[in-house]
């Protein structure tokens, strides 16, 4: 059964199936802003955090992500960011607000964080993504998932910090 979310209150559905903790992290293949393709999930050489975001274009999503990018700075990890952002609005964006130290990536072309369960399956954000942290170990699996209950409030960072630091 695929996990629920509330978008202030209101309860809706995420379409995929659901991934926990030690789980195998499906490889999706995202856009980055200058329109390559990137894999995230599987095995690699660093740690991953894959981090998924509604859009943007919204204060809660803009915080996180230049939040995001502060913490990771000098940390020996790959970090992502994805929405269903066009890749144009992402390099916007990263120009606008100085981000460097992550990849901000869209998922417009394939859909594959569907993969990862966070795809909003019902009401007025239908077919975005739902605010979700995963790290992924090196082996590819999930060590650490944050599904961000209320679409409209920003993860844990000192938990996810926590969990990362573990790993690298």
């Amino acid at each position: 059964m695929a996990e629920t979310v509330t978008l202030k209150g209101n309860t809706v559905s995420l379409v995929g199936p659901t991934l926990n903790v030690g789980d195998k992290a499906p490889v999706a293949v995202v856009v980055a802003t200058d329109l390559s393709e990137k894999e995230i999930g599987g095995a690699k050489d660093k740690v991953q955090l894959i981090i998924t975001v509604p859009s943007l274009d919204t204060p809660v999503c803009e915080t996180e992500t230049k939040k995001f990018n502060e913490l990771v700075s000098g940390l020996d990890v790959d970090v992502t960011v994805v929405s269903m952002d066009l890749p144009f609005a992402e390099k916007r964006f990263c120009e606008g607000f100085n981000i460097g130290n992550i990849t901000v990536a869209s998922d417009f072309r394939y859909r594959d964080m569907e993969k990862y369960g966070v795809l909003i399956g019902e009401g007025a954000l239908k077919g975005i993504l739902a605010r979700a942290v995963f790290i992924v170990d090196k082996d590819g699996k999930i060590a650490y998932k944050q599904l961000v209950p209320e679409i409209t409030q920003e993860p844990n960072y000192d938990d996810v910090l926590e969990n990362l630091k573990k790993l690298i």
